[in-house]
């Protein structure tokens, strides 16, 4: 029995019928899965709180909304939905399609963005740095609380690593964090916080 081919959908398409389920994202036409464990889903709620109360304390004008797509291209169907995106409030009255559609796809709206590694993390090391710093995003954090991503990411021997990715002439120049070390943010300097402490208990 032959392969029935998936179905190439248009970015219009994918926000009229998987906008509101959050598993989905759309990588160049084709659906995929996103569904995260609850070991992931502890990882990025603990990280999310934790800049959720460093924005608070510095009284930035930003915000974490509960879901949001990143449009990095818009010529190419692909929708990005990271696990944490913190947003500019201040921004958005320029974004084309914020008042109707939690869509975002310029990238002076956002600050950053951070994706926690599953076991599709090619796309988090590889696709996502190119299409996030095309887009502008000024700080990208790569959270690998298990270790998986190839040796030429996170270095021998594999381990649990926080890469931390900052734009610098439309490049990202990447230092990594291990378990024990204060990770180093570029954008919220005052912020101090371990990979040991949004580890799933």
């Amino acid at each position: 029995m032959a392969d029935t081919p998936q179905k190439i959908l248009t970015f219009e398409t994918f926000l009229d019928r998987y906008c509101d389920n959050f598993r989905y994202e759309l990588a160049d036409g084709e659906l995929v899965d996103r569904s995260p464990t609850g070991p992931h889903e502890t990882v990025s709620g603990k990280l999310a709180t934790q800049i959720g109360i460093a924005i608070a304390a510095e009284k930035l004008p930003w915000f974490i909304p509960r879901t949001c797509l990143i449009r990095p291209f818009s010529d190419a169907a692909t929708a990005r939905l990271p696990d944490i995106v913190v947003l500019d409030e201040t921004a958005l009255v320029s974004e084309p399609l914020w008042e109707r559609e939690p869509v975002i796809s310029l990238g002076g709206s956002i600050k950053l963005v951070v994706e926690v590694v599953s076991t599709n993390w090619e796309t988090d090391y590889a696709r996502k740095v190119e299409e996030y710093a095309l887009l502008g995003i000024p700080e990208y954090w790569i959270v690998d609380y298990r270790g998986l991503g190839g040796a030429v990411f996170i270095g021998k021997p594999k381990q649990p690593t926080v890469t931390v990715c900052e734009l610098i002439d439309e490049e990202y120049v990447q230092q990594k964090f291990r378990l024990g070390q204060p990770i180093i943010s570029p954008l919220l300097k005052t912020w101090q916080i371990r990979l040991d402490d949004i580890l799933p208990r």
